[in-house]
Protein backbone atom coordinates (compact mmCIF):
# COMPACT_ATOMS: atom_id res chain seq x y z
CA UNK A 1 0.00 0.00 0.00
CA UNK A 2 0.77 3.67 -0.57
CA UNK A 3 3.04 5.03 2.51
CA UNK A 4 3.80 8.72 3.51
CA UNK A 5 5.05 10.86 6.72
CA UNK A 6 2.32 11.42 8.48
CA UNK A 7 1.37 15.07 10.25
CA UNK A 8 -1.04 15.10 13.18
CA UNK A 9 -2.28 18.41 12.67
CA UNK A 10 -1.29 20.53 16.69
CA UNK A 11 -4.17 20.22 18.57
CA UNK A 12 -5.75 22.52 20.89
CA UNK A 13 -7.25 22.36 24.70
CA UNK A 14 -10.92 21.89 24.44
CA UNK A 15 -13.18 25.13 24.93
CA UNK A 16 -14.51 24.57 28.12
CA UNK A 17 -18.67 25.73 27.94
CA UNK A 18 -19.29 28.05 30.85
CA UNK A 19 -23.08 26.68 31.03
CA UNK A 20 -24.78 29.94 32.38
CA UNK A 21 -28.53 30.08 33.02
CA UNK A 22 -29.95 30.64 29.94
CA UNK A 23 -27.46 29.53 27.73
CA UNK A 24 -27.92 26.87 24.97
CA UNK A 25 -25.17 24.72 26.65
CA UNK A 26 -26.90 24.42 29.74
CA UNK A 27 -30.45 24.01 28.83
CA UNK A 28 -28.93 21.09 26.18
CA UNK A 29 -27.02 19.52 29.01
CA UNK A 30 -29.79 19.84 32.05
CA UNK A 31 -32.71 18.28 29.33
CA UNK A 32 -29.95 15.51 28.59
CA UNK A 33 -29.57 15.15 31.96
CA UNK A 34 -33.11 14.82 33.01
CA UNK A 35 -33.72 12.42 30.21
CA UNK A 36 -30.84 9.98 32.09
CA UNK A 37 -32.39 10.47 35.24
CA UNK A 38 -35.73 9.36 34.46
CA UNK A 39 -35.35 7.03 31.75
CA UNK A 40 -36.01 3.06 32.26
CA UNK A 41 -33.23 1.60 33.75
CA UNK A 42 -30.20 0.13 32.07
CA UNK A 43 -28.24 -3.07 31.79
CA UNK A 44 -24.36 -2.06 31.45
CA UNK A 45 -22.65 -5.40 30.30
CA UNK A 46 -18.70 -6.16 30.34
CA UNK A 47 -17.53 -5.66 27.01
CA UNK A 48 -15.18 -8.79 25.88
CA UNK A 49 -13.63 -9.25 22.72
CA UNK A 50 -16.48 -6.96 21.36
CA UNK A 51 -19.55 -9.33 23.05
CA UNK A 52 -21.75 -7.83 25.50
CA UNK A 53 -21.55 -10.11 28.59
CA UNK A 54 -23.98 -9.90 30.86
CA UNK A 55 -24.29 -12.48 34.44
CA UNK A 56 -27.27 -13.58 36.92
CA UNK A 57 -25.29 -11.20 39.53
CA UNK A 58 -26.71 -7.87 38.88
CA UNK A 59 -25.39 -4.86 40.86
CA UNK A 60 -27.69 -1.52 41.41
CA UNK A 61 -26.76 1.95 40.09
CA UNK A 62 -27.81 4.97 41.74
CA UNK A 63 -26.70 8.77 42.22
CA UNK A 64 -24.69 9.30 45.22
CA UNK A 65 -27.16 12.60 45.95
CA UNK A 66 -30.12 9.90 45.62
CA UNK A 67 -29.43 6.98 46.12
CA UNK A 68 -32.73 5.80 46.11
CA UNK A 69 -32.98 6.23 43.04
CA UNK A 70 -32.21 2.96 40.93
CA UNK A 71 -30.36 4.38 37.07
CA UNK A 72 -29.65 0.64 36.15
CA UNK A 73 -27.82 -2.45 36.69
CA UNK A 74 -24.37 -3.26 35.64
CA UNK A 75 -22.95 -7.23 35.52
CA UNK A 76 -20.87 -8.68 38.16
CA UNK A 77 -18.21 -11.01 36.75
CA UNK A 78 -15.73 -13.67 38.15
CA UNK A 79 -12.26 -15.33 37.50
CA UNK A 80 -13.98 -16.74 34.25
CA UNK A 81 -14.66 -13.57 33.23
CA UNK A 82 -10.80 -11.90 33.80
CA UNK A 83 -9.82 -14.86 31.83
CA UNK A 84 -12.07 -14.47 28.93
CA UNK A 85 -11.02 -11.07 28.84
CA UNK A 86 -7.05 -11.34 28.72
CA UNK A 87 -7.97 -14.19 25.98
CA UNK A 88 -9.89 -12.00 24.11
CA UNK A 89 -6.86 -9.28 23.91
CA UNK A 90 -4.34 -11.61 23.37
CA UNK A 91 -6.95 -13.02 20.36
CA UNK A 92 -6.73 -9.33 18.91
CA UNK A 93 -2.96 -8.03 19.99
CA UNK A 94 -1.29 -9.41 16.24
CA UNK A 95 -3.90 -7.23 13.94
CA UNK A 96 -3.79 -4.72 16.08
CA UNK A 97 -0.36 -4.14 16.78
CA UNK A 98 0.35 -4.27 13.08
CA UNK A 99 -2.24 -1.61 12.34
CA UNK A 100 -0.35 1.33 10.56
CA UNK A 101 -0.23 3.78 13.60
CA UNK A 102 -1.82 6.19 11.59
CA UNK A 103 -4.98 4.50 11.47
CA UNK A 104 -4.61 4.06 15.48
CA UNK A 105 -4.26 7.79 15.53
CA UNK A 106 -7.86 7.81 13.07
CA UNK A 107 -9.96 5.86 15.78
CA UNK A 108 -8.82 8.14 18.79
CA UNK A 109 -8.92 11.60 17.09
CA UNK A 110 -12.14 10.25 15.97
CA UNK A 111 -13.77 9.34 19.68
CA UNK A 112 -12.08 12.54 20.67
CA UNK A 113 -14.36 14.61 18.52
CA UNK A 114 -17.40 12.12 19.25
CA UNK A 115 -16.21 13.02 23.12
CA UNK A 116 -16.74 16.72 22.04
CA UNK A 117 -19.49 16.54 19.52
CA UNK A 118 -22.73 14.33 19.65
CA UNK A 119 -21.58 12.51 23.22
CA UNK A 120 -20.76 15.73 24.90
CA UNK A 121 -23.87 15.92 27.04
CA UNK A 122 -24.43 12.03 27.20
CA UNK A 123 -21.08 11.58 28.63
CA UNK A 124 -21.41 15.48 31.13
CA UNK A 125 -24.69 13.76 31.95
CA UNK A 126 -23.64 10.36 32.81
CA UNK A 127 -20.42 12.05 34.67
CA UNK A 128 -22.99 14.31 36.71
CA UNK A 129 -25.57 11.20 37.76
CA UNK A 130 -22.83 8.70 38.14
CA UNK A 131 -20.21 10.78 40.31
CA UNK A 132 -22.52 13.99 41.58
CA UNK A 133 -20.48 16.05 40.00
CA UNK A 134 -21.74 20.34 39.06
CA UNK A 135 -21.76 20.68 35.00
CA UNK A 136 -18.86 22.95 35.48
CA UNK A 137 -16.62 19.88 36.77
CA UNK A 138 -18.23 17.44 34.34
CA UNK A 139 -17.79 19.60 31.50
CA UNK A 140 -14.06 20.31 32.44
CA UNK A 141 -13.65 16.37 33.07
CA UNK A 142 -15.81 14.24 31.03
CA UNK A 143 -16.07 16.61 28.15
CA UNK A 144 -12.73 18.43 27.58
CA UNK A 145 -10.18 16.63 29.95
CA UNK A 146 -10.69 13.47 27.89
CA UNK A 147 -11.11 14.89 24.64
CA UNK A 148 -7.81 16.66 25.10
CA UNK A 149 -5.75 13.14 26.51
CA UNK A 150 -7.18 11.74 22.99
CA UNK A 151 -5.62 14.13 20.89
CA UNK A 152 -2.71 15.04 22.97
CA UNK A 153 -1.79 11.98 23.00
CA UNK A 154 -1.95 11.05 19.49
CA UNK A 155 0.20 14.02 18.79
CA UNK A 156 2.54 12.82 21.67
CA UNK A 157 2.31 8.93 19.63
CA UNK A 158 4.03 11.03 16.31
CA UNK A 159 6.43 12.47 18.43
CA UNK A 160 7.79 9.95 19.88
CA UNK A 161 7.74 7.66 16.57
CA UNK A 162 9.68 10.64 15.07
CA UNK A 163 12.38 10.35 18.09
CA UNK A 164 15.38 8.71 16.07
CA UNK A 165 19.12 8.34 16.79
CA UNK A 166 21.93 9.61 15.04
CA UNK A 167 23.37 8.02 11.72
CA UNK A 168 27.12 7.76 10.36
CA UNK A 169 28.21 7.32 7.05
CA UNK A 170 27.66 4.19 6.02
CA UNK A 171 25.39 3.18 8.89
CA UNK A 172 21.64 3.55 9.06
CA UNK A 173 19.87 3.27 12.83
CA UNK A 174 16.07 3.38 13.34
CA UNK A 175 14.56 2.96 16.47
CA UNK A 176 10.92 1.37 16.31
CA UNK A 177 7.83 1.24 19.21
CA UNK A 178 6.81 -1.63 19.92
CA UNK A 179 3.83 -2.42 21.89
CA UNK A 180 4.78 -4.45 25.04
CA UNK A 181 5.40 -7.88 24.29
CA UNK A 182 2.03 -9.12 26.11
CA UNK A 183 -1.29 -7.06 27.28
CA UNK A 184 -2.04 -4.34 29.43
CA UNK A 185 -4.25 -3.89 32.75
CA UNK A 186 -5.82 0.11 33.49
CA UNK A 187 -7.58 0.13 37.03
CA UNK A 188 -9.17 3.61 36.90
CA UNK A 189 -10.82 5.26 39.48
CA UNK A 190 -14.29 7.03 40.44
CA UNK A 191 -13.54 10.57 40.30
CA UNK A 192 -12.46 11.13 36.84
CA UNK A 193 -14.45 9.97 33.89
CA UNK A 194 -11.35 11.35 31.58
CA UNK A 195 -8.97 9.60 33.48
CA UNK A 196 -10.88 6.46 33.41
CA UNK A 197 -11.10 6.97 29.32
CA UNK A 198 -7.44 7.93 29.50
CA UNK A 199 -6.24 4.58 31.46
CA UNK A 200 -6.94 2.07 29.04
CA UNK A 201 -7.08 4.37 25.79
CA UNK A 202 -3.06 5.86 26.16
CA UNK A 203 -1.94 2.43 26.30
CA UNK A 204 -3.97 1.02 23.77
CA UNK A 205 -2.62 4.16 21.45
CA UNK A 206 0.57 2.63 21.31
CA UNK A 207 -0.67 -0.90 20.06
CA UNK A 208 -1.21 -2.28 23.13
CA UNK A 209 -4.14 -4.72 24.08
CA UNK A 210 -5.75 -3.91 27.09
CA UNK A 211 -8.04 -5.14 30.07
CA UNK A 212 -9.99 -2.38 31.96
CA UNK A 213 -11.85 -2.20 35.22
CA UNK A 214 -13.52 0.86 36.21
CA UNK A 215 -14.28 1.78 39.92
CA UNK A 216 -17.62 0.32 40.20
CA UNK A 217 -19.26 3.50 41.59
CA UNK A 218 -17.66 4.81 37.86
CA UNK A 219 -19.43 1.84 35.56
CA UNK A 220 -22.58 4.22 34.44
CA UNK A 221 -20.05 6.61 32.67
CA UNK A 222 -17.66 3.82 31.84
CA UNK A 223 -20.24 2.29 29.85
CA UNK A 224 -20.38 5.70 27.88
CA UNK A 225 -16.66 5.75 26.94
CA UNK A 226 -17.25 1.98 25.59
CA UNK A 227 -20.11 3.41 23.28
CA UNK A 228 -17.84 6.08 21.94
CA UNK A 229 -14.50 3.78 21.30
CA UNK A 230 -16.43 1.53 19.89
CA UNK A 231 -18.67 4.03 17.63
CA UNK A 232 -14.88 5.32 16.87
CA UNK A 233 -13.65 2.38 15.07
CA UNK A 234 -11.75 0.41 17.80
CA UNK A 235 -11.26 -2.98 16.87
CA UNK A 236 -13.16 -5.82 18.91
CA UNK A 237 -11.10 -7.06 22.22
CA UNK A 238 -8.44 -4.33 22.09
CA UNK A 239 -10.33 -2.90 25.23
CA UNK A 240 -11.67 -5.24 27.12
CA UNK A 241 -14.18 -3.58 30.05
CA UNK A 242 -14.75 -6.00 33.07
CA UNK A 243 -16.88 -5.57 36.01
CA UNK A 244 -14.93 -8.11 38.39
CA UNK A 245 -14.09 -8.22 42.30
CA UNK A 246 -10.72 -6.76 42.33
CA UNK A 247 -9.01 -9.58 43.88
CA UNK A 248 -10.62 -12.27 41.88
CA UNK A 249 -9.44 -10.10 38.86
CA UNK A 250 -5.91 -9.87 40.76
CA UNK A 251 -5.58 -13.52 40.71
CA UNK A 252 -5.79 -14.10 37.31
CA UNK A 253 -4.06 -11.10 36.11
CA UNK A 254 -0.87 -11.02 37.90
CA UNK A 255 -0.65 -14.93 37.60
CA UNK A 256 -0.53 -14.77 33.77
CA UNK A 257 2.66 -14.67 31.77
CA UNK A 258 2.08 -12.68 29.47
CA UNK A 259 0.80 -9.96 31.79
CA UNK A 260 3.08 -6.80 30.43
CA UNK A 261 1.80 -3.66 32.74
CA UNK A 262 -0.40 -2.01 35.17
CA UNK A 263 -1.69 1.82 34.54
CA UNK A 264 -3.70 2.36 37.78
CA UNK A 265 -5.21 5.37 39.18
CA UNK A 266 -6.44 4.57 43.28
CA UNK A 267 -5.69 4.57 46.47
CA UNK A 268 -1.81 4.41 47.87
CA UNK A 269 -2.39 1.17 49.79
CA UNK A 270 -4.33 -0.56 46.78
CA UNK A 271 -1.22 0.21 44.38
CA UNK A 272 1.25 -0.54 46.80
CA UNK A 273 -0.16 -4.18 47.30
CA UNK A 274 -0.34 -5.15 43.34
CA UNK A 275 3.48 -3.70 43.01
CA UNK A 276 4.31 -6.26 45.95
CA UNK A 277 2.36 -8.85 44.38
CA UNK A 278 3.68 -7.85 41.36
CA UNK A 279 7.11 -8.40 42.88
CA UNK A 280 6.68 -12.08 43.91
CA UNK A 281 5.01 -12.96 41.15
CA UNK A 282 8.02 -11.84 38.73
CA UNK A 283 9.75 -14.69 37.38
CA UNK A 284 6.07 -15.80 36.06
CA UNK A 285 6.48 -12.91 33.29
CA UNK A 286 7.70 -12.99 29.71
CA UNK A 287 9.25 -9.48 30.84
CA UNK A 288 9.33 -6.72 33.22
CA UNK A 289 6.34 -5.53 33.77
CA UNK A 290 5.86 -1.74 33.16
CA UNK A 291 3.70 -0.31 36.62
CA UNK A 292 2.57 3.40 35.88
CA UNK A 293 0.87 5.14 38.71
CA UNK A 294 -1.32 7.91 40.34
CA UNK A 295 -2.24 7.52 43.64
CA UNK A 296 -2.88 9.70 47.09
CA UNK A 297 -2.27 13.06 47.96
CA UNK A 298 -2.40 15.53 51.33
CA UNK A 299 -1.95 18.36 49.01
CA UNK A 300 -1.46 21.97 50.39
CA UNK A 301 -1.40 25.29 50.16
CA UNK A 302 1.45 27.49 51.44
CA UNK A 303 0.86 31.09 52.07
CA UNK A 304 3.63 33.66 52.48
CA UNK A 305 2.65 37.35 54.79
CA UNK A 306 3.04 38.89 51.26
CA UNK A 307 0.35 36.90 49.63
CA UNK A 308 -2.57 38.30 49.24
CA UNK A 309 -5.34 37.51 51.52
CA UNK A 310 -8.60 37.54 49.23
CA UNK A 311 -6.60 35.09 46.53
CA UNK A 312 -6.07 32.59 49.88
CA UNK A 313 -9.85 32.60 50.32
CA UNK A 314 -10.43 31.77 47.38
CA UNK A 315 -7.56 29.17 46.59
CA UNK A 316 -9.02 27.27 49.74
CA UNK A 317 -12.64 27.63 48.44
CA UNK A 318 -12.11 26.27 45.31
CA UNK A 319 -8.94 24.50 45.96
CA UNK A 320 -10.52 22.01 48.70
CA UNK A 321 -14.20 22.14 48.06
CA UNK A 322 -14.81 21.80 44.34
CA UNK A 323 -16.25 17.99 43.78
CA UNK A 324 -16.65 17.60 46.96
CA UNK A 325 -12.23 17.49 47.59
CA UNK A 326 -12.68 14.46 45.98
CA UNK A 327 -9.85 15.37 43.18
CA UNK A 328 -6.46 13.36 44.38
CA UNK A 329 -5.56 17.29 43.63
CA UNK A 330 -7.59 18.55 46.22
CA UNK A 331 -6.29 21.02 48.76
CA UNK A 332 -6.58 19.06 52.13
CA UNK A 333 -4.44 20.82 54.50
CA UNK A 334 -2.86 24.75 54.63
CA UNK A 335 -0.20 27.00 56.30
CA UNK A 336 -1.82 30.61 56.85
CA UNK A 337 0.53 33.10 58.58
CA UNK A 338 -0.87 34.89 61.81
CA UNK A 339 -0.99 38.21 60.46
CA UNK A 340 -3.94 37.45 57.54
CA UNK A 341 -5.51 34.69 59.77
CA UNK A 342 -8.35 37.18 60.57
CA UNK A 343 -8.85 37.85 57.32
CA UNK A 344 -8.89 34.76 55.52
CA UNK A 345 -11.25 33.22 58.76
CA UNK A 346 -13.69 35.54 57.85
CA UNK A 347 -13.50 35.21 54.19
CA UNK A 348 -13.50 31.28 54.26
CA UNK A 349 -16.56 31.11 56.70
CA UNK A 350 -18.45 33.24 54.16
CA UNK A 351 -17.28 31.63 51.26
CA UNK A 352 -18.30 28.40 52.82
CA UNK A 353 -21.72 29.88 54.11
CA UNK A 354 -22.85 31.09 51.29
CA UNK A 355 -22.22 27.38 49.33
CA UNK A 356 -25.48 25.56 48.15
CA UNK A 357 -25.72 21.43 48.51
CA UNK A 358 -27.88 19.31 46.72
CA UNK A 359 -28.13 17.78 42.91
CA UNK A 360 -26.30 18.77 40.43
CA UNK A 361 -29.67 18.84 38.45
CA UNK A 362 -30.02 22.19 40.38
CA UNK A 363 -26.99 24.02 38.60
CA UNK A 364 -26.87 26.64 41.30
CA UNK A 365 -25.55 24.31 43.81
CA UNK A 366 -21.36 24.52 44.67
CA UNK A 367 -21.55 21.55 46.26
CA UNK A 368 -23.40 17.69 45.80
CA UNK A 369 -22.87 14.25 47.50
CA UNK A 370 -19.61 12.48 47.84
CA UNK A 371 -19.32 9.20 46.01
CA UNK A 372 -20.94 6.44 48.45
CA UNK A 373 -21.86 5.48 51.65
CA UNK A 374 -18.06 4.56 53.03
CA UNK A 375 -16.49 7.18 51.89
CA UNK A 376 -19.62 9.08 53.76
CA UNK A 377 -18.62 6.90 57.12
CA UNK A 378 -14.89 7.56 56.33
CA UNK A 379 -14.98 11.41 56.03
CA UNK A 380 -17.82 11.39 59.01
CA UNK A 381 -15.23 9.82 60.66
CA UNK A 382 -12.94 12.18 60.65
CA UNK A 383 -14.98 15.21 61.54
CA UNK A 384 -15.75 13.59 64.91
CA UNK A 385 -12.59 12.89 65.67
CA UNK A 386 -12.29 17.03 64.89
CA UNK A 387 -15.08 17.42 66.99
CA UNK A 388 -13.67 15.46 70.24
CA UNK A 389 -9.95 16.82 69.99
CA UNK A 390 -8.67 19.51 72.65
CA UNK A 391 -6.06 20.88 69.88
CA UNK A 392 -8.76 21.45 67.15
CA UNK A 393 -11.48 23.51 66.15
CA UNK A 394 -14.30 23.09 63.73
CA UNK A 395 -14.78 26.70 62.37
CA UNK A 396 -17.62 26.10 59.60
CA UNK A 397 -19.24 22.99 58.37
CA UNK A 398 -18.99 19.71 60.62
CA UNK A 399 -22.63 18.29 59.47
CA UNK A 400 -23.29 15.40 57.69
CA UNK A 401 -26.64 13.32 56.27
CA UNK A 402 -27.07 10.09 54.38
CA UNK A 403 -30.94 10.30 54.38
CA UNK A 404 -31.38 10.63 50.73
CA UNK A 405 -27.96 11.48 49.47
CA UNK A 406 -24.18 11.46 50.46
CA UNK A 407 -23.92 14.47 51.38
CA UNK A 408 -21.18 16.07 53.85
CA UNK A 409 -21.14 20.03 54.62
CA UNK A 410 -17.94 22.03 53.60
CA UNK A 411 -15.43 21.45 56.75
CA UNK A 412 -12.81 23.82 58.42
CA UNK A 413 -10.65 22.62 60.84
CA UNK A 414 -8.13 24.74 62.72
CA UNK A 415 -5.54 23.60 64.62
CA UNK A 416 -2.70 24.21 67.43
CA UNK A 417 -0.34 20.89 65.97
CA UNK A 418 0.84 20.52 62.47
CA UNK A 419 0.75 17.01 62.56
CA UNK A 420 -3.13 17.04 63.92
CA UNK A 421 -4.65 13.77 62.20
CA UNK A 422 -6.32 15.47 59.12
CA UNK A 423 -3.26 17.05 58.75
CA UNK A 424 -1.38 14.16 57.79
CA UNK A 425 -3.70 11.61 56.64
CA UNK A 426 -5.66 11.53 53.25
CA UNK A 427 -9.14 12.18 53.43
CA UNK A 428 -10.53 12.63 49.93
CA UNK A 429 -13.53 14.63 50.97
CA UNK A 430 -15.13 18.51 51.68
CA UNK A 431 -12.19 18.92 54.83
CA UNK A 432 -9.49 21.46 55.25
CA UNK A 433 -7.66 21.82 57.93
CA UNK A 434 -5.80 24.93 58.83
CA UNK A 435 -2.34 25.41 60.64
CA UNK A 436 -1.97 29.09 61.63
CA UNK A 437 1.97 29.87 62.20
CA UNK A 438 3.58 32.97 63.65
CA UNK A 439 5.01 35.41 60.65
CA UNK A 440 8.65 34.69 60.96
CA UNK A 441 8.24 30.74 61.17
CA UNK A 442 8.13 30.79 57.73
CA UNK A 443 11.05 28.79 56.74
CA UNK A 444 10.06 26.36 59.68
CA UNK A 445 7.17 26.06 59.02
CA UNK A 446 7.90 24.83 55.49
CA UNK A 447 9.94 22.21 57.01
CA UNK A 448 7.06 20.88 58.98
CA UNK A 449 5.41 20.79 55.96
CA UNK A 450 7.68 18.55 54.10
CA UNK A 451 7.83 16.39 57.13
CA UNK A 452 4.14 15.79 57.51
CA UNK A 453 2.94 13.59 54.77
CA UNK A 454 3.80 11.25 53.12
CA UNK A 455 2.53 12.09 49.86
CA UNK A 456 4.12 14.66 47.24
CA UNK A 457 1.12 15.10 44.22
CA UNK A 458 0.13 18.97 44.64
CA UNK A 459 1.01 21.77 46.42
CA UNK A 460 0.81 25.59 45.80
CA UNK A 461 2.88 28.81 47.67
CA UNK A 462 0.84 32.41 48.02
CA UNK A 463 3.11 35.27 48.06
CA UNK A 464 4.02 38.67 46.43
CA UNK A 465 7.68 38.42 47.19
CA UNK A 466 9.43 37.23 44.72
CA UNK A 467 12.34 35.90 46.77
CA UNK A 468 9.85 33.71 49.26
CA UNK A 469 8.14 32.51 46.40
CA UNK A 470 11.95 31.01 44.64
CA UNK A 471 12.76 30.15 48.58
CA UNK A 472 9.53 27.76 48.77
CA UNK A 473 10.29 26.70 45.17
CA UNK A 474 13.46 25.30 45.82
CA UNK A 475 12.38 23.98 50.07
CA UNK A 476 9.12 22.32 49.23
CA UNK A 477 10.36 20.57 45.44
CA UNK A 478 10.21 17.53 46.72
CA UNK A 479 6.34 17.80 48.23
CA UNK A 480 4.55 18.08 44.81
CA UNK A 481 4.51 16.88 41.59
CA UNK A 482 2.47 19.72 40.13
CA UNK A 483 3.84 23.21 41.96
CA UNK A 484 1.60 25.86 42.11
CA UNK A 485 2.48 29.77 42.43
CA UNK A 486 -0.39 31.81 43.64
CA UNK A 487 -3.11 29.63 42.63
CA UNK A 488 -5.10 26.47 44.01
CA UNK A 489 -3.27 23.50 43.86
CA UNK A 490 -6.21 21.53 41.66
CA UNK A 491 -7.14 22.07 38.14
CA UNK A 492 -4.04 20.45 36.04
CA UNK A 493 -4.59 20.71 31.77
CA UNK A 494 -3.57 18.30 29.46
CA UNK A 495 0.05 19.42 28.01
CA UNK A 496 0.09 22.76 29.88
CA UNK A 497 0.17 20.87 33.60
CA UNK A 498 1.39 17.18 32.84
CA UNK A 499 0.47 15.46 35.93
CA UNK A 500 1.10 12.93 38.68
CA UNK A 501 3.44 13.06 41.77
CA UNK A 502 6.24 11.43 43.59
CA UNK A 503 6.64 9.46 47.09
CA UNK A 504 3.56 7.78 48.57
CA UNK A 505 1.72 9.63 45.53
CA UNK A 506 2.72 7.11 42.66
CA UNK A 507 5.44 6.72 39.64
CA UNK A 508 4.99 10.55 38.82
CA UNK A 509 4.59 9.33 35.05
CA UNK A 510 2.85 12.54 33.95
CA UNK A 511 -0.37 12.05 32.49
CA UNK A 512 -0.89 14.55 29.80
CA UNK A 513 2.55 14.08 28.36
CA UNK A 514 4.97 12.28 26.61
CA UNK A 515 6.15 11.10 29.71
CA UNK A 516 3.50 8.71 30.16
CA UNK A 517 2.95 7.56 26.96
CA UNK A 518 6.04 6.23 25.91
CA UNK A 519 6.34 3.68 29.29
CA UNK A 520 3.39 1.94 26.90
CA UNK A 521 6.14 1.26 24.29
CA UNK A 522 9.03 -1.30 24.19
CA UNK A 523 12.07 0.72 21.55
CA UNK A 524 13.88 -1.60 19.39
CA UNK A 525 17.08 -0.31 18.01
CA UNK A 526 18.10 -1.71 14.04
CA UNK A 527 21.66 -0.64 13.00
CA UNK A 528 21.75 -1.66 9.45
CA UNK A 529 25.16 -1.37 7.85
CA UNK A 530 24.95 -1.06 3.93
CA UNK A 531 28.99 -2.08 3.29
CA UNK A 532 29.86 -4.72 5.63
CA UNK A 533 33.63 -5.50 6.59
CA UNK A 534 35.12 -8.15 4.70
CA UNK A 535 38.39 -8.75 7.09
CA UNK A 536 38.55 -9.12 10.28
CA UNK A 537 42.14 -7.09 10.68
CA UNK A 538 41.49 -3.12 12.39
CA UNK A 539 44.62 -1.18 11.26
CA UNK A 540 46.08 -0.80 15.05
CA UNK A 541 47.32 -4.88 13.96
CA UNK A 542 49.51 -3.13 10.90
Amino acid sequence: MSKGVFQIPYPDNEPINSYEPGSAEHASLIAKYNEMYNQKPIDVPMYIGGKEVRTDNKKPMSPPHDHQHILGHFNYGDKSHTQAAIDAALAAKPAWEALSWEHRASIFLKAADLVAGPYRDKINAATMLAQSKTVFQSEIDAACELADFLRYNVYFMQEIYADQPDSQPGIWNRLEYRPLEGFVFAISPFNFTAIAGNLPASAAMMGNVVVWKPAESQVYSAQVLMEIFIEAGLPDGVINMITVDGPDAGDVIFSHKDFAGLHFTGSTGVFQHLWKTIGNNITKYRSYPRIVGETGGKDFIMVHKSGKPQAVVTAISRGAFEFQGQKCSAASRAYIPQSMWDFVKAGVIKDVESFKMGSPGDTKNFITAVIDERAFDKIAGFIDYAKEAKDAEIIVGGGYDKSKGYFIEPTIIVTSNPHFKTMEEEIFGPVMTIYVYEDEKFEETMTVLDATSPYALTGSIIAQDRYAIEQATVALRNCAGNFYINDKPTGAVVNQQPFGGARGSGTNDKAGSKWNLIRWASPRNIKETFVPPVNYRYPFLG
